[in-house]
């Protein structure tokens, strides 16, 4: 190469993309962000997958406190329970997993799957089992856990379930794989869920799930109800303003003779409602004012 003469590396195509490198290089999360923002808005990037960066990005910031379900919504087995007793609440909540709690120590002393009970029962053909040979470790964390470092523990441990405590060792509340999921994908469906075409769903003689979207007409016209449609438009309306706050998944609240327990929300709002049909409550107490 001759003396005086621009290297390659000076050329004015070389500027120009390290000037374009200096601009766009985010030197934050923020400016990451916002560029894939503008990706988006240009369709460089589908929606979905920015929604799912954004998460997972946020899942990085985020700790076990932040989205775990507090201890009062979390359905506990007690170890003495009547076999009957411990077979009813399983087949009742349809959940797959259950803290099983020691009620004079007040402490988590393992994981009950569902999956290992119905299968004690039937192979002994009777409800004559020892809860105890059928418990699973349980996975105890603190609080402050990162969830992006649970979920890869989660997923290296191939584990579902951690019991949260607090600084005190005792049991602040639980969380699982999907809790996480949910916070980088969405909204997780599962079997509660109800078609679009079927906002409302009956599972027995008297549950019902339903989507906290159902217009309150609709409701009404399936349940003979005269609720009012004129401070709020929707089902899930109405039981946020009994709460008097936005409720979280396994809050109770009754309205008349309607027994409603959320199944599942976010942030923002509910989206699915387990209503009970109150057997001892009259017709009159259907009415909301």
């Amino acid at each position: 190469m001759s003396e005086g003469r621009p290297s390659r590396s000076d050329s004015p195509v070389s500027w120009v993309r390290k000037l374009s490198n200096l601009f766009l290089e985010p030197k934050d999360q923020e400016q990451l962000i916002e560029l894939l923002r503008n990706a988006s808005e240009r369709h460089i990037l589908d929606a979905e997958a920015l929604s799912i960066v954004e998460g997972a990005l946020s899942v990085s910031q985020m700790q076990a406190r932040d989205i775990m379900i507090p201890r009062s919504q979390v359905v506990m087995v007690s170890r003495d329970a009547p076999a009957e007793e411990t077979l009813k609440l399983v087949t009742e909540t349809a959940h797959s997993r259950f803290p099983v709690i020691d009620d004079d120590r007040d402490d988590v002393i393992g994981i009950l799957l569902a999956k290992d009970l119905l299968s004690a029962v039937v192979s002994s053909g009777e409800f004559n089992f020892d809860l105890r040979e059928l418990l699973r470790p349980a996975v105890f964390i603190p609080e402050s856990k990162r969830l992006n470092v649970l979920l890869r523990e989660f997923r290296a441990r191939r584990n579902h379930m951690a019991i949260v405590v607090d600084e005190y060792g005792g049991v602040a509340g639980m969380i699982t794989i999907e809790n996480v999921l949910e916070q980088i994908v969405g909204e997780i469906e599962d079997e509660h869920d109800v078609d679009d075409d079927a906002p409302i769903l009956q599972r027995d003689e008297n549950t019902f799930t339903i989507k906290a979207l159902t217009p309150v007409e609709d409701f009404n016209e399936y349940f003979e109800t005269e609720w009012s449609d004129d401070d709020f438009d929707t089902v899930g309306g109405h039981v946020v303003n009994q709460f008097g706050h936005l409720p979280g998944r396994g809050e109770q609240v009754t309205i008349g003779q309607f027994e409603f327990t959320v199944l599942r929300a976010d942030k923002r709002r509910v989206h699915l409602l387990r209503m009970v049909i109150l057997p001892e409550a009259t017709d009159s107490e259907s009415e909301t004012e």
